[in-house]
C-alpha cells in the first residue's frame, strides 16, 4: 500500500495572485511563467501504485492564494474511492471558524491544512485554540506547512516547528503532521517528533535536494523516528514515482565512501506506511 499524505488540488493561475506567480517564476528560473496546473489525470500518470491521496488546497490572503473548499471537495467527489479532501481556512481572515465548520460538516471534507507563514500567523496563538478544540472534538488531523518559502512577504519566523511544541503539549491528542520535514529546519523537526506521539511529519518536496535529504534522514535515523514519517510528495511540483526513486537513490551517492547509509529497511517502510490509520482516516 502507498498513501500520498500531500497533495494539492487548485485551478493555476486562478487561485493565485499575479506577485505569487511572478514569485514562483522567478524562483523556478523559468523563461516562462510557471505551469501549477493540477489534473488527477496527470497525477495517476505519476502515481501509477498510489492507493489512496490526501489532497487539499490551501488559504494564505497574504501571500496570495486561495482555493474555496468547494473546489476541493468537488476534486475529491470525482474520484472518492482514491481521494481523501482536507479544509483550508485563514485565521487571519473574518469568518475562517464558519468556514472551518462548513468544510467539515457540509462538505464531508476529513482533515485541517493550515500555512502559517504563507498566511502570517503562529500555529500556537490563543485566536487558533478554537480549531485546536475543534480538531480535538472531531478527530481531525491538522497538516501545517514548515520549511521555506520563495513568497517575500510570508515570515519564515511562523513555519518553525518549535512553534508546534506549546500546541503539541495542549492539545496531545490532535494528530499532527509538519509538511516537508521542516525543511531546512530538519533538526528541529526530528525532536518535536521524537518528543510528542501524536506529531509526525512527512518527506514531500525534498528528494530534488539529495544531499540536504540525505542528511535530513540521517538525522531522523539518528534520533530514532523514522516511525513518525509520513510518505508525501507535493503534487503537483513533484510526483509519486519521482519521489520514490529519489529516496532509493539516496544510498546509491554514499558509493565509494565512507558516509553510513540509510536503513533501506525504513525506507521502504516509509514509502508504504499506512498513514490513514495512523492519522484516523
Amino acid at each position: 500500500m502507498i498513501i500520498d499524505i500531500h497533495s494539492h488540488a487548485w485551478q493555476y493561475p486562478e487561485h493565485f495572485t499575479a506577485q505569487f506567480r511572478h514569485q514562483a517564476a522567478q524562483v523556478a528560473k523559468a523563461d516562462t511563467e510557471l505551469d501549477l496546473t493540477v489534473t488527477y489525470e496527470a497525477y495517476r500518470q505519476g502515481a501509477q501504485n498510489c492507493d489512496k491521496t490526501v489532497v487539499f488546497g490551501g488559504k494564505a490572503r497574504l501571500s496570495g492564494l486561495w482555493v474555496d473548499d468547494q473546489y476541493v471537495a468537488d476534486y475529491v467527489a470525482a474520484h472518492p474511492d482514491r481521494l481523501i479532501g482536507f479544509l483550508s481556512v485563514d485565521p487571519t481572515q473574518d469568518g475562517w471558524e464558519d468556514e472551518l465548520e462548513h468544510g467539515h460538516q457540509q462538505l464531508g471534507l476529513r482533515g485541517i491544512k493550515l500555512l502559517p507563514m504563507y498566511a502570517g500567523f503562529y500555529p500556537y496563538e490563543a485566536r487558533l485554540d478554537p480549531l485546536w478544540h475543534y480538531a480535538t472534538e472531531h478527530r481531525l488531523p491538522v497538516l501545517l506547512h514548515t520549511g521555506t518559502t520563495f513568497v517575500a512577504q510570508a515570515p519564515i519566523d511562523c513555519t518553525l516547528p518549535r512553534h508546534l511544541d506549546p500546541v503539541a503539549t495542549r492539545f496531545p491528542d490532535v494528530k499532527i503532521i509538519m509538511a516537508h520535514l521542516s525543511h531546512p529546519y530538519e533538526g528541529e523537526s526530528a525532536v518535536v517528533i521524537r518528543k510528542h506521539p501524536n506529531v509526525y511529519a512527512d518527506v514531500s518536496a525534498l528528494h530534488y535536494r539529495p544531499l540536504q535529504f540525505y542528511h535530513s534522514l540521517m538525522l531522523v535515523q539518528e534520533y530514532g523516528v523514522w516511525h513518525k514519517l509520513l510518505f508525501g510528495s507535493d503534487y503537483p511540483f513533484t510526483t509519486i514515482d519521482a519521489s520514490i526513486e529519489g529516496l532509493y537513490a539516496l544510498n546509491k551517492m554514499l558509493d565509494g565512501t565512507a558516509l553510513p547509509r540509510l536503513d533501506e529497511s525504513q525506507i521502504d517502510a516509509l514509502i508504504h506506511r499506512d498513514s490513514l490509520d495512523i492519522l484516523g482516516l
